[in-house]
């Protein structure tokens, strides 16, 4: 058994009694919506027409938001319905990322996350869904895809039927007759800062604050003229456990090559401040994580009611095991004793996991192009060597570190820096493979964030650094003040970064 929609754009009107039955039936908060119409204008006046399209969520077969979920709040009914349980919810908007139709939203009176459940209530009681008994112009039908016999499968079998967005791979049980396609694919349409009876959500859309410099996405194509709000759900908390995350697998990664080289092989550099780095630095990172959530009080469901395949859980998990090996090797650093390699080694293990898991956990966020990357991961890494880098400058700095051992982790800093500066131009330098992942790197490099991206990043955060680095190589009684620049510099570019990370991945509208 597979419930599913069909909704005959034919027969719509546009009215929106779906939006207000559901509303009334879920007792939906004002603000956010399980079900909504969209629409869209073509054509130049006097030859214009109006398209709508209701839009909610697709009971996916394969729902990117149950792989996501770090708690099983999100799961699949036996008669394919993907319903959810507010109960287990924790608030972390992981399956908001995770859905590329924008069908899930966070109820402002619970602050968990919520969408349309195909009135499971009433689907177990034999009726309908409230949608499709209100609706006037019988446009919505619902019933088991797998029954040849019943009316969605011959509509489905027989009529010509348009999916949103099939090269997800989700498998969307949500059909549309009659739909103007344009309508189902957001990048298809002009965007604009405000709708025709409706101002549009502060901010919600930064590609539509650069269009008029660029023009229309389809010139002459379709304009949206109405749509429910979308706001963006990860902010500069996540931007912020980004940079202290990198800051805290970072220092035992360069501790540990340090030690590799043979350089303050007991020094208390990297015996006592470096895991103490990685523990405050890490803890720092699971307390935004923590106080990220609309339900903090829930937090430890990730461990009594985790998912093993979400990577927020496994990411959590990652960090616990960082944080542990990190207090052995202090341990032997206030004891006076020489760390084993073996503890050296699981630093390095779970420091690269610490590192690079969140590149898999915005590979789950499927919702988002920008961030499927296929070089995100050695980025993080990279990124994770550039920050312990520069902490440890600072720090060798106050410590009084010996020359040789700065001028190995200003080599090796500047290193990282060239290369992340390198990796992040090879993204932007890969051919786009969505429309999404075009404008998300065009906000970056000529819209809106080119300011960040250009002055913040590149030129303060990796170009100057390498520079002064390289000064200070040249001319030693400059260093005293040209490396800590630059390490401060590094670290400033390095936050700049992860925010424009974040912000442009979510710039592009998802419905």
């Amino acid at each position: 058994m597979r419930y599913g929609f069909v909704i005959d754009q034919d027969r719509c009107i546009g009215c929106h009694a779906c939006t207000v039955a559901c509303k009334d039936e879920h007792d939906v908060p004002v603000g956010v919506n399980r079900t909504w119409v969209k629409y869209i204008e073509k054509g130049a006046f006097p030859a214009t027409s109006r398209h709508f399209a209701v839009l909610r969520c697709n009971h996916c077969d394969d729902a990117p938001c149950i792989e996501i979920c770090p708690t099983v709040a999100l799961y699949r009914s036996p008669n394919g319905i993907v319903d959810f349980d507010n109960e287990r919810c924790i608030g972390c908007k992981s399956c908001m990322q995770a859905c590329p139709y924008d069908a899930l939203y966070i109820d402002p009176d619970h602050n968990t996350a919520a969408k349309c459940n195909f009135c499971a209530h009433r689907v177990e009681l034999g009726l309908q869904p409230a949608c499709e008994v209100v609706c006037p112009t019988q446009a919505i039908m619902s019933g088991d895809l797998d029954d040849p016999e019943s009316r969605i499968s011959r509509t489905v079998a027989t009529r010509k039927v348009s999916l949103r967005k099939p090269h997800k791979g989700t498998h969307p049980k949500l059909f549309y007759v009659g739909v103007e396609e344009d309508a189902l694919q957001p990048t298809m349409t002009e965007t604009a800062g405000t709708h025709f009876w409706a101002d549009k959500y502060p901010g919600e859309d930064l590609y539509a604050l650069s269009a008029s410099k660029h023009g229309s996405p389809v010139p002459g194509g379709a304009r949206e003229v109405y749509d429910v709000p979308h706001p963006r759900p990860w902010g500069s908390k996540i931007a912020a456990y980004l940079w202290t995350k990198s800051i805290g697998a970072g220092v035992l990664l360069v501790a540990a090559l340090l030690m590799g080289l043979g350089r303050l092989q007991d020094g208390a550099l990297l015996n006592i401040a470096g895991p103490v780095l990685a523990v405050v630095f890490t803890g720092l990172t699971t307390g935004l994580l923590v106080f990220d959530l609309k339900r903090p009080d829930r937090f430890y469901y990730l461990l009594t009611k985790p998912n093993p395949r979400s990577w927020l859980v496994l990411g959590g998990y990652i960090l616990m095991a960082y944080s542990l090996v990190s207090l052995v090797w202090l341990a032997y650093g206030i004891g006076g004793a020489a760390v084993p390699g073996w503890v050296v080694a699981a630093c390095v293990v779970f420091g690269i996991g610490a590192a690079g898991y969140t590149a898999f956990l915005f590979a789950q966020a499927k919702g988002r192009d920008l961030w499927q990357s296929p070089l995100f991961f050695w980025h993080l890494i990279v990124q994770a060597v550039t920050a312990g880098a520069a902490t440890l400058i600072l720090v060798g700095l106050a410590g009084g570190l010996d020359g040789g051992a700065m001028a190995t982790l200003t080599t090796v800093l500047m290193v990282s820096l060239i290369i992340t500066g390198g990796l992040v131009l090879g993204e932007i330098a890969l051919t786009p493979i969505s429309e999404d992942v075009r404008r998300a790197t065009e906000l970056l490099t000529r819209g809106a964030l080119r300011e960040k991206f250009w002055g913040l990043f590149m030129a303060v955060g990796i170009l100057l650094p390498v520079i002064f680095l390289l000064w200070a190589g040249a001319q030693a009684e400059a260093s005293w003040f040209l490396n800590p620049l630059a390490a401060l510099m590094a670290l400033a570019g390095l936050w700049a970064f992860e925010s424009l990370w974040v912000e442009a991945g979510q710039s592009v509208p998802l419905s």
